[in-house]
């Protein structure tokens, strides 16, 4: 946990006699920056962000309650503590220091001793939960690394052994996601791909994906069918699920001599199927029901051949329920529409190319959901990027 004696404390005053009592009264405690207005405080915040603002309301230009909330909108000090120290005593001062986003609340003229205090006070409390954060930060960034070393890694020789390559992305919008895909060479004639999107998320959705796809494993080296993994994929999740998570979910099984896709759906996106020659379109028609409500259901199959050089995209809706600024949504119709662009090309490509794709729509909206893209392409004449 971070000393007191290393925090920075910013002093904003117009009045140079006020800042010479503060800066006696703490410069031996704590670092020290000073301000004489607003423009100035918000320059050496930005530059230098502090631990701790204690701030004057009444000062020419930029009032201290407009800095108050410029601080506040400022990721850099958007968690800084601020104390306000005003003449100003009324309650309507005080609850409008407060409303703008101060800790705390001061009046002129103070006592040092309770300024120190209540500093002390501000810091330590910043310097906790500065601690607590970090923890979980770093803890997040542990789970981050187990979720991705779930992933497979190294599919060169599973492409060799198929006929087939892949392209593969997962980018989750916090630390850790719901989002998760799998390849699985569960016998040398059946290799069977995942990919699924887990309600909510953050690590209680990412350990309910884990637990979803580690399954989803096991069962596929001992069921062909892909409908029929779904099921008792289904029933397991739904038997032990006291939080009440549900996962849409796709199951694919390829057969390398026959070229045979065969293809369950519980509730996820439509993949699309990118021909070698000829327009995409939706590899299946209809969703299915999510896994995890209750134990019994079933799920419909549907059959295809894959020639070379066809191609299976497989995403979540963090693809197709992706947002630009204007709250536009990226939708099937457009991802249809680029999915057109990517015909001939590697399976690596059309993943890249898709994922370039959903961020130049969204632009600089925050990303609002995970995003899982998995491309199967039969071995055949490609293009390069």
């Amino acid at each position: 946990m971070k000393q007191l004696s290393d925090c920075r404390v910013l002093l904003v005053d117009d009045a140079k006699a006020n800042l010479d009592i503060l800066v006696e009264g703490l410069k031996a405690d704590h670092k020290l920056s000073l301000a004489l207005n607003g423009e100035m405080a918000l320059q050496i915040a930005a530059k230098m962000p502090p631990d701790l603002v204690l701030l004057d309301i009444m000062m020419p230009g930029l009032d201290g309650y407009e800095v108050c909330r410029r601080l506040r909108a400022m990721p850099e000090t958007a968690e800084v503590p601020i104390m306000f120290l005003s003449s100003l005593e009324e309650v309507q001062n005080k609850t409008r220091g407060f409303e703008v986003g101060a800790n705390d609340y001061l009046t002129k003229p103070f006592e040092m001793l309770e300024v120190k205090a209540r500093v002390r006070s501000l810091l330590k409390a910043k310097a906790y939960s500065d601690a607590v954060k970090e923890q979980i930060a770093s803890e997040l960034r542990v789970a981050r690394e187990i979720q991705m070393g779930i992933l497979p890694h190294d599919l060169a020789p599973v492409e060799a052994a198929y006929g087939v390559s892949f392209g593969a992305v997962l980018e989750p919008a916090r630390e850790v996601g719901g989002d998760l895909y799998g390849v699985c060479a569960a016998a040398p004639d059946r290799l069977v791909l995942f990919l699924g999107d887990v309600s909510g998320k953050g690590i209680p959705a990412s350990m309910f994906m884990v637990r979803a796809i580690s399954l989803a494993r096991l069962l596929a080296r001992d069921i062909v069918e892909p409908e029929r993994i779904l099921a008792r994929l289904n029933d397991e999740l739904a038997v032990d699920n006291p939080s009440g998570m549900f996962v849409t979910f796709l199951c694919a099984v390829f057969e390398p001599k026959s070229h045979r896709l065969t293809i369950a759906n519980a509730g996820h996106c439509r993949p699309v199927l990118l021909p070698a020659s000829g327009p995409p379109g939706w590899a299946v028609q209809n969703l299915g029901t999510a896994l995890g409500f209750e134990p019994g259901l079933e799920f419909e199959r549907t059959e295809l051949t894959l020639r070379a050089g066809d191609a299976l995209i497989v995403y979540s809706d963090g693809v197709s329920e992706a947002f630009n600024p204007q709250e536009e949504c990226y939708g099937n119709d457009r991802l249809l529409a680029d999915a057109a662009g990517f015909a001939g090309q590697s399976a690596t490509a059309i993943t890249s190319r898709l994922l370039q794709q959903v961020r130049a729509f969204a632009g600089n909206a925050a990303q609002s959901d995970d995003i899982a893209i998995l491309t199967l392409k039969v071995a055949g004449t490609e293009v390069q990027a």
